[in-house]
């Protein structure tokens, strides 16, 4: 028998607590990304790292992440959302200090992998107790709040990357978060409410077969410019890994409680929801990627005026989701998200056309805060859109797939942007640098134009028939 804490239960001081204590979490592991992005050419001198082990102190992190998501989801179903979270928060902090301590590229590479596991129980977990203590009339402004307030952090990053990386050292991009994660792991313990879900068994064949296949098509990608194409370890990596995710559909469909249940993807808003997120999220991260090193590279601006440079794309978040949350709650989500992606598009494609060294650096800022308005806009209302596709006793999975397919999304769109970069530019000198950006930027803008098309497929609430069937597959897999 499960039990999940009604919102009537909770008192409004709790409400308050459940808002700040999640934000901060996700405003923690939110800031470490952004100031990292800032950060990561003095890392690349520092560790002596090629572009490749760059790639990876990214994509480890995504892979551990995404395959950690949904195992992590159903432990807070089974064992308490609090206490997982809690477990994450303190995994993460941990990994942190690791990370500071790393002596060389590979060491930091697996640190960053464990900080990934500590992620992945920490951003679906504070997103499924948030919206589980709120009532179902107020999630889109309380989810559009949360968003707002991870905004800060993700405003905040690159500056606050490029001031310690130049005042200080890297390393303390990763210090900063011990503290944080000291003091919300202890007040979380305390003060969150707890709540389960289905208790289903763990699938760790899935987990395992996801996380092989993810790792192989990733492998390929970032290998593929320096042995070719056509050899045969691309060859072959590309068929294992493809082969391993077809496995992982022929298992899923066997197995009793799956990792990613079929069912829900019958819902419409539930499976295109995750596809637009997959999208929008590769865009968003390959493009944050290519436009730090662009700007540091060939621009050569430091850290700190890069992270500057970067405030209106990353600002804006923090004032554009909230009220794009609220507004989706009065006139549907669909419109904001599919404006939202538009815009998205349509700025990343002004930087990919217009990003040259020639170009004035205002021009290239002003389209990047035409795309940071895009995203800021689908923010809120993509993963709103999602997570009231399905029963509430599984938004917990619910929360997990879909901070999987962000991940997975930023980790195949950064590989590909990678490889489209290589194919066409280097980091020897700032013409090389600006050959190689604007086509991996164009990269990023096929992805934005898909998502903000497959965001018009999404429903703005199922349909009664829908709704029959797929509380009727819940009961039978209850």
């Amino acid at each position: 028998m499960t039990s999940t804490r009604s919102p009537s239960t909770v008192t409004a001081i709790q409400l308050r607590w459940v808002l700040a204590l999640t934000s901060t979490a996700y405003f923690m592991v939110i800031l470490d990304t952004g100031a990292l992005f800032t950060a990561l050419p003095r890392m690349q001198r520092d560790l002596h790292a090629g572009l490749a082990s760059l790639q990876w102190t990214v994509n480890s992190y995504g892979i551990a992440f995404a395959a950690g998501v949904i195992t992590a989801a159903a432990l807070g179903d089974r064992l308490g959302r609090r206490r997982v979270f809690n477990l994450g928060l303190a995994l993460f902090t941990l990994a942190s200090a690791a990370c500071a301590l790393a002596p060389n590229a590979a060491g930091l590479v697996v640190a960053r992998t464990v900080q990934g596991i500590g992620a992945a129980a920490v951003l679906p977990l504070s997103l499924t107790i948030l919206t589980t203590a709120f009532p179902p009339q107020r999630r889109g402004m309380i989810v559009g709040i949360y968003g707002g307030l991870a905004g800060l952090a993700v405003a905040s990053g690159p500056i606050v990357g490029g001031v310690v990386t130049e005042g200080l050292d890297w390393r303390w991009i990763f210090w900063l978060n011990v503290p944080i994660g000291l003091v919300a792991t202890t007040l979380a313990t305390r003060l969150l409410p707890e709540s389960h879900g289905a208790p289903e068994r763990l699938d760790l064949a899935g987990v395992a077969l996801v996380t092989a296949g993810v790792v192989a098509l990733v492998w390929a990608l970032v290998r593929a410019n320096d042995v070719g194409w056509s050899s045969a370890e691309i060859i072959s990596t590309l068929v294992a890994g493809c082969a391993l995710l077809l496995a992982l559909v022929r298992w899923e469909q066997r197995v009793r409680e799956p990792m990613l249940p079929l069912r829900m993807f019958r819902s419409r808003a539930f499976a295109v929801g995750n596809l637009t997120t997959f999208l929008m999220s590769g865009a968003t991260f390959a493009a944050a990627f290519l436009i730090t090193q662009e700007f540091q590279f060939a621009r050569g601006y430091s850290p700190v005026p890069t992270g500057l440079r970067l405030l209106p794309f990353f600002g804006t978040p923090m004032l554009v989701s909230p009220i794009a949350g609220a507004l989706s709650d009065r006139i549907g989500r669909r419109p904001i998200m599919v404006t939202g992606l538009a815009l998205q598009a349509l700025g990343f494609a002004w930087v990919a056309e217009r990003g040259s060294l020639h170009t004035s650096w205002v021009e290239l800022v002003v389209a990047l805060l035409v795309a940071g308005i895009g995203v800021s806009m689908a923010l809120p209302t993509v993963p709103t859109a999602v997570l009231s596709s399905v029963a509430e006793i599984e938004m917990g999975k619910a929360s997990g797939i879909n901070y999987m397919a962000q991940r997975f999304g930023a980790v195949f769109a950064i590989a590909i942007a990678i490889a489209v970069f290589s194919t066409h530019g280097n980091l020897s000198d700032p013409a090389a640098v600006t050959a190689g950006f604007r086509p991996a930027l164009w990269s990023c803008v096929l992805f934005a134009t898909l998502a903000a098309l497959t965001s018009v497929a999404i429903s703005a609430r199922p349909s009664r028939a829908s709704d029959t069937t797929y509380a009727a597959d819940v009961l039978v897999a209850a």
